[in-house]
């Protein structure tokens, strides 16, 4: 039997899912055809042009526009704007013949069983034996999609579920029918991992799959708890969201964004399909949200919801929140509770939970009583909806940005005293959980040698969870593989030779424990090892430097410390460059100002898809200091090409910094020359970035990794490059575009990315331009408006214009 391949994808309904899929497909590179149904009537703009309802442009109109729309959206499906070039268009009645010529087809019509089996029935005249075929229903059971159908059809037929947006949210679930082959569910469950980048998870055929069964019980079950407890939105919001590991719009600001509507029609679903479930009567929808529906405040689609925008008499915008008492708008209240007071000092979320439980005001009240009934819940879905545990923990992570899933909930706060937990609210666990304890495991997970084992229901044992070969997961191996560990870093043994070091800093940034970690990390791998890794598998690569120590420093004119600081940073990013073992970068999440400059030093980047990178530094009033002024020079001399304007050139680049561009993906970085190509590559699984960085680091040692020649050979402008940038920053300041301080700091990076103000083109070294990037760097420390600046970040998070 040949290997499966997908090539080219048809997919079928370009609605708000089905875009965002085809997207997808087309953001890895697979040549997708989006179609939909014909228009049965020409619009206003249709008729005004004279076109008819036979013309290509006007039967096209309804993809054309879905899919515009889409790629309009933000945030942004694509990963690159040309990436649009690979999704070709067309309509169900000129086009579907071409479905022939597709390894997958994909349908994701309207949610109606009627409408999906015309559209099956249809298809599988044109469909070639052999191709997949998937449907991306929500809920619908797969068994009464393919009723009627060829046997060919039905074995490589089954539901594959992506969350919304299929770009950002990792949950894949995979739902086999009667008759679908075991191959074709392997090689799903494979492709979603290795090709989507995505949490690959089969489900059985049950009412909202893993995901949404989980997931909208949770909401349901803290509807009915806000007003047990007589909670505010606002409350129940801060108690759950990031303090616990969920997205900041925790709950009722993420109702909002997807849309009551939405969660009334699947938690609906839920409990006419359900009747056996024991919480049916948490499914039954509070007095509150029915009014909410029936006055359709159905969150942002409307305008309103649970908060409403608002703009006071004087223009001033404010948001109002629901009082769910009186269903009526009010000014937002702060939540303020002991219990989180006592967390604020614990930094991993995991370790927080036992102490939010055992809190003594109505926060921990909420928690024993949220938690409780989430752990019955789950331990009753089993085997209704998977067989295994982590199943659904893999869910909740992927598909509801939870940090941790209910049974890792559950491990962290203890499986015993969960159970305590349950007793006290009248519930009770699966009799399964009681027979694991009696089993002998006392936990639903362990580690063994780095790899992550789960508790086998059937078997009673803990077993290797499938699928880990791929990864190399940090938090198993962080103790038994610790080579080096300070208050910044902790350098790990990756095997074959590579270690790895990984930043443990407040959101990462890049202080003077960290940059100490990273010499210590080249010595021992110049030493004992053939290459160094530089990656975490926390939700940002680094945040940037340690802004907080620049300010104290400049604030109290310690001015050479400072420069020895700044220096010592510097000389760090070389050694990153130039040492006689590989070095490679492993950004993700945010990468920004010296998680950038770090990244760009690096041998190799081995960067997430979903990385946000840039240098940013013009926001805090400086210019980037740790090489990446530097940086941005010599590699726009390295692209200056026989019949280039080379100031021009330079102007790109210069422009990156003064006007702070981030990359909104991976790919955009290869624009902004934040990544090389042909140098730097692009993983689209961020769980594989670090065995895949160790296998790139392993292969430039095996080919023979020399320590590089420091250049001496950068060509710089001079006065010639200089001129241009003051004249620019003059008229830019004079039209009132930039302020007089914004000039001041564009006119020193300028300084250094013209080399000075030397009279013609000359060739330097790159320690040339560091000693001039670090003088610029270090007179605007001196300056007022800059150290406003920065306390201005430290205390917002948001740059200050002055």
């Amino acid at each position: 039997m040949s290997k499966r391949r997908i090539n080219k994808i048809a997919i079928i309904g370009s609605g708000i899912m089905g875009s965002g899929i085809a997207c997808h497909f087309a953001n890895i590179g697979v040549d997708v055809l989006l179609l939909d149904i014909v228009p049965r009537e020409l619009n206003d703009n249709e008729k005004a042009k004279g076109l008819t309802l036979d013309d290509k442009v006007v039967r096209n109109r309804l993809v054309n526009e879905a899919l515009n729309a889409s790629i309009k959206s933000k945030p942004a499906p694509l990963y690159h704007p040309s990436f649009r070039n690979r999704i070709t268009t067309g309509n169900l009645e000129d086009d579907i013949e071409n479905v022939k010529d597709v390894d997958w087809i994909m349908e994701v019509v309207v949610e109606r069983l009627d409408i999906k089996q015309q559209v099956f029935e249809k298809l599988e005249q044109y469909r070639t034996p052999g191709t997949l075929i998937t449907s991306n229903t929500s809920g619908i059971p797969i068994k009464f999609m393919s009723e009627g159908r060829s046997e060919d059809f039905q074995k490589h037929f089954c539901g594959t579920h992506f969350f919304n947006p299929a770009r950002y949210l990792k949950l894949f679930e995979i739902i086999p029918g009667p008759k679908t082959d075991a191959s074709v569910l392997e090689f799903l469950n494979g492709y979603g991992e290795q090709f989507l980048g995505k949490t690959s998870v089969v489900a059985k055929d049950t009412p909202a799959f893993i995901g949404n069964r989980i997931g909208i019980f949770s909401i349901m079950s803290l509807f009915h708890t806000v007003k047990d407890l007589d909670l505010t939105i606002e409350e129940v919001d801060k108690l759950s969201g990031p303090v616990i590991g969920r997205p900041k719009s925790a709950t009722f600001r993420t109702v909002d964004v997807v849309g009551l509507d939405t969660l009334v029609h699947v938690a609906n679903g839920i409990r006419e399909n359900c009747p056996n479930d024991e919480r049916h009567e948490l499914f039954q929808l509070p007095d509150f949200i029915n009014t909410m529906m029936k006055n359709k405040w159905l969150g942002s689609k409307t305008g309103q919801g649970f908060y409403k925008k608002s703009v006071s008499k004087d223009g001033q915008k404010d948001i109002l929140s629901l009082d769910l008492n009186t269903l009526e708008y009010r000014e937002k209240q702060r939540a303020k509770f002991a219990t989180l007071e006592l967390t604020k000092t614990i930094d991993k979320v995991v370790d927080r939970f036992k102490v939010l439980v055992k809190g003594k005001d109505k926060a921990g009240e909420f928690y024993r009583k949220s938690f409780a009934a989430l752990f019955a819940y789950v331990s009753n879905r089993i085997p209704e909806i998977t067989d295994d545990l982590y199943k659904i923990d893999d869910a909740m992570k992927a598909g509801f940005g939870w940090e941790h899933g209910p049974f890792q909930i559950w491990d962290a706060i203890g499986v015993e005293e969960g159970i305590e937990m349950m007793k006290a609210e009248g519930l009770e666990p699966n009799a399964w959980v009681k027979d694991m304890l009696a089993s002998g495991s006392s936990s639903f997970y362990s580690v063994k040698n780095g790899a992550t084992f789960a508790y086998n229901i059937p078997t009673k044992t803990q077993e290797k969870i499938p699928g880990q070969d791929s990864f190399i997961i940090l938090d198993n191996i962080r103790t038994s593989n610790e080579v080096f560990k300070n208050s910044g870093v902790v350098i790990e043994d990756l095997g074959d030779g590579i270690l790895n070091v990984e930043f443990q800093s407040k959101m990462n940034t890049i202080g003077g424990d960290v940059l100490a970690g990273l010499n210590k990390a080249i010595d021992l791998a110049e030493k004992d090892f053939d290459g160094l890794v530089v990656g975490n598998q926390a939700a940002n690569f680094s945040v940037g430097a340690n802004i907080g120590m620049i300010f104290m420093m400049a604030a109290e004119q310690e001015y050479d410390e400072l420069n020895m600081a700044i220096k010592y940073f510097q000389d760090t990013m070389m050694r990153m460059r130039y040492s006689s073992i590989p070095t490679i970068a492993a950004p993700h999440g945010m990468a920004l100002g010296g998680g950038c400059e770090l990244s760009m030093h690096a041998d190799k980047v081995v960067a997430a898809a979903e990385t946000y990178i840039g240098l940013v530094e013009f926001g805090v009033g400086v210019i980037p200091g740790g090489g990446g002024s530097k940086e941005m020079a010599l590699r726009a001399q390295d692209t200056f090409r026989k019949g280039d304007v080379e100031l021009n050139v330079l102007q790109d680049y210069f422009l990156t910094i003064g006007m702070a561009k981030v990359a909104t993906s991976a790919y955009e970085a290869f624009d902004l020359g934040i990544l090389q190509k042909g140098k730097d590559i692009v993983v689209v699984n961020k769980d594989r970035q670090i065995a895949t960085a160790k296998a790139h680091a392993r292969l430039m040692a095996d080919a023979g990794y020399t320590k590089p020649v420091k250049r001496k050979d950068v060509k710089v402008l001079g006065k010639q490059a200089l001129g241009m940038f003051l004249v620019g920053t003059d008229a830019m300041e004079a039209s009132h575009y930039i302020s007089e301080h914004d000039q001041k700091i564009a006119n020193k990076l300028a300084y250094v990315m013209a080399g000075g103000d030397l009279s013609e083109p000359t060739l330097v070294s790159e320690q040339y331009l560091l000693d001039l990037e670090r003088e610029a760097f270090l007179s605007l420390c001196t300056e007022r408006k800059t150290l406003e600046r920065i306390q201005h970040m430290l205390k917002t998070g948001k740059p200050l214009r002055n």
